[in-house]
């Protein structure tokens, strides 16, 4: 019952024993202290960089231009806007060269609010990175998905983006990875740094398997009739909760879908829910101005817009330069559970 910090670490792991990966990288990421998450402690290739974001995305670019499969991290998604032109770069190559350069690069950052980071710790990426083409997406809400689509990521010949909501790294499945021992605690003994001198310190990995979640293939994590939840990251088990609220106080059910893959997404799966209940709501916690939920509540009126009941509808976070330290700050500037129960309420009691 691993935490999604521990899932990352498992999955790095596999992916420098078993596939390939030739560097896992960026600033803190190696010895002593392995990330400031605690993502990466005892891998193998694991190793530090200078404080420079443009040097870690274009180190991993030649890496994996000399035919490497790099991981990086951005210590926090705050500072990767400073490289959007890099990462435009990487997205162009595979297309550029007609499929004849890969570009195997994974690039993980924690994003999202949650933990009173203030502001320069608490933005959303995703929207922005849905405006880079020929990068792919993911985003986990537990950590068995965590790991799956880490692994999917690093067998992908495109770049990738691994978004991770800081406020769920601590959460524990209630499921385990394949190869995982069943005491937390045992897990924690064997693969987790104790505090203090490190120097003599190795982990003991478990026998893990190969479990990829393939990306692009969403999960429906609730089913019901009276309405389509969207979301994932973060927000999505609060999106739970509060469908299993309102079905067990009122008695309305949703279908709530995790995304987990945000590009390419699950239409597929978005579009069957939306046919069956006839009502929508997509939920996540960055700013409500190009919002990566305004695409896709565009699409859902192009394609359904005849099958709707009621309005299509958003929840986001305000759109304000970012998160204030104090507590009020934060919960009245990104969604709530309150907020998504009060939404879905609304979506299921909105005359048709």
């Amino acid at each position: 019952m691993a935490s999604i910090a521990q899932a990352v670490r498992m999955a790095l792991h596999y992916g420098e024993t078993h596939l390939g990966v030739t560097d896992v990288f960026g600033e803190d990421v190696g010895p002593p202290l392995g990330g400031v998450f605690t993502v990466t402690q005892g891998l193998r290739t694991a190793w530090n960089t200078p404080l420079d974001e443009r040097g870690i995305i274009g180190t991993a670019m030649g890496i994996a231009y000399a035919g490497g499969r790099p991981v990086c991290e951005i210590q926090f998604c705050d500072y990767a806007f400073n490289i959007l032109d890099m990462f435009k770069i990487a997205g162009n190559q595979r297309w550029a060269s007609a499929g004849e350069f890969d570009m195997p690069i994974v690039v993980m950052t924690p994003t999202g609010a949650g933990i009173r980071g203030s502001l320069y710790h608490s933005h959303c990426f995703e929207s922005w990175a849905s405006r880079l083409p020929g990068w792919k997406i993911v985003m986990p809400s537990n950590a068995l998905d965590a790991y799956g689509l880490m692994l999917a990521a690093i067998k992908d010949p495109n770049p990738v983006f691994v978004l991770l909501p800081k406020a769920l790294l601590r959460a524990r499945d209630t499921r385990l990875i394949p190869g995982e021992p069943a005491d937390a605690e045992e897990l924690s003994r064997m693969i987790d740094a104790p505090i203090g001198d490190r120097t003599d310190w190795r982990p003991q990995w478990p026998d893990l398997e190969e479990y990829v979640v393939p990306l692009g293939r969403g999960e429906l994590v609730r089913e019901g009739a009276d309405g389509t939840v969207v979301s994932y990251g973060r927000l999505l088990p609060l999106c739970a909760q509060a469908a299993d609220e309102l079905s067990r106080d009122h008695g309305h059910t949703f279908d709530v879908i995790d995304l987990r893959t945000l590009f390419p997404y699950d239409w597929d799966m978005i579009s069957r829910s939306v046919q069956k209940t006839g009502r929508v709501l997509i939920v996540n916690e960055d700013t409500e101005i190009t919002n990566y939920a305004e695409h896709l509540l565009r699409r859902v009126v192009d394609d359904h817009f005849y099958d709707l009941a009621v309005r299509p509808r958003t929840l986001m976070g305000k759109h304000i330069p970012g998160i204030g330290m104090n507590q009020n700050y934060e919960v009245n500037s990104v969604p709530q559970l309150g907020d998504v129960r009060t939404a879905l309420r609304e979506l299921a009691t909105d005359p048709a």
